[in-house]
């Protein structure tokens, strides 16, 4: 069977991760979306997103697909499911579509003339930015289960201090000696060829994605994902960083999410309560509104490719679009446009030319090649974001 993922209604809730990405390449739990869907279909998929991402992630439809609503994450009793679907069959959670048969002739798709299967269970619905972090533990500790199934862990360096080490999984590569491990609360997960450095305390549901490193001294309170070859310290609450991002020296980022490319500089802090402990409000690019988001605690969303400078302040609720570069003493406001550079004092527009010969450097500096297919992708989202911009 062909598995298609699509984007769904909540895209625009997601933005500004989803500038630069299909739903189902945001990173929640260990794996990406995408990834946990292929681990449990055990097969390739493509996606179907807006045309100027589709290039770089392209659809591919054969005669009969199976077509999933990347906002949902898979668990067994779904996937099995989504498995058994036949020709005009339909999953449903509550009014919401999550998976559809459907053939390449069909061009108007009717639900109505659809057999309509309900799915009752719990299962976890990636809707708004903040989900990400607020529903980062339940998302690691299934993936643990699901990647560590039926396999083990390398050992634990006796050097170490453990708390629950049967709950702890570590990958092949990965090195750390002289490190507090604290599993009691939810799994830590240390990923192929990681690196923790010595007097680094962490506590689960933690996962080190491959290639990450965490500095000396570093605190990390879980439920906090660290992706792939990013590197974190200082102090780190409930977030969730995508990959290539850094967070490398001393400061505080709590229940924040980070898109791939960011860069925090030393002793960079976020808010993620207000002095008078009431519900945060975040910047809705669906509503181009703030909006409530029932959490007392809710840090910083920052898009792909975004930097600040050292010391840099961000207020409780901050959202910072992609390819902004913020700099200054005081707090800027809390929302940031993509394509931005200054700080407190105000704001100019970041220009395409000058921010893509930086992300040409970053990536370089990581072995990695930025495209023309990323340019392309750049240069949409900065004509679209033109109307958040002040000049």
């Amino acid at each position: 069977m062909n598995y298609i993922l699509f984007d769904g209604p909540f895209r625009n809730n997601l933005l500004p991760l989803t500038f630069t990405r299909p739903v189902a390449d945001i990173r929640v739990g260990i794996l990406t979306i995408r990834e946990k869907w292929e681990a449990y279909l055990d097969s390739t998929t493509t996606t179907v997103t807006e045309d100027y991402l589709s290039e770089k992630y392209p659809m591919v439809e054969m005669e009969e697909n199976i077509m999933i609503n990347a906002s949902y994450l898979p668990n067994f009793e779904l996937v099995e499911m989504v498995k058994g679907l036949e020709n005009n069959q339909a999953i449903f959670k509550d009014e919401d579509i999550i998976a559809f048969f459907t053939k390449e002739a069909q061009e108007n798709i009717d639900f109505s003339t659809f057999e309509a299967i309900e799915f009752n269970d719990d299962i976890i619905r990636i809707e708004h930015t903040w989900d990400i972090f607020s529903k980062n533990g339940e998302a690691i500790q299934d993936d643990f289960n699901l990647i560590t199934k039926d396999r083990k862990s390398k050992p634990i360096p006796s050097s170490n201090n453990v708390i629950d080490p049967e709950n702890i999984f570590i990958e092949e590569g990965a090195t750390l000696e002289f490190v507090t491990l604290n599993a009691t609360n939810g799994p830590i997960y240390i990923g192929k060829d990681t690196l923790i450095m010595e007097g680094a305390l962490v506590r689960g549901p933690l996962a080190i994605c491959e290639g990450a490193i965490v500095k000396m001294g570093a605190k990390i309170y879980g439920p906090t994902t660290i992706g792939p070859y990013s590197k974190v310290g200082g102090e780190v609450n409930n977030s969730v960083l995508f990959a290539y991002s850094n967070k490398g020296h001393d400061g505080f980022l709590g229940n924040a999410v980070l898109g791939e490319w960011c860069n925090l500089g030393a002793d960079t802090n976020n808010s993620n309560l207000k002095n008078d402990y009431s519900e945060v409000r975040l910047w809705d690019y669906q509503t181009e509104s703030f909006t409530k988001t029932g959490l007392q605690f809710c840090g910083l969303i920052m898009g792909d490719h975004s930097k600040c400078a050292i010391n840099t302040m961000f207020n409780t609720g901050t959202v910072v679009g992609v390819n902004a570069n913020i700099f200054g003493s005081g707090f800027p406001r809390n929302f940031i446009p993509s394509f931005t550079w200054g700080g407190y004092g105000g704001f100019t527009t970041y220009l395409t030319k000058k921010a893509f010969e930086v992300a040409k450097t970053v990536m370089s500096r990581r072995n990695m090649e930025f495209t023309q297919q990323d340019a392309d992708i750049l240069e949409h989202v900065f004509e679209q974001t033109k109307k958040y911009r002040r000049e």
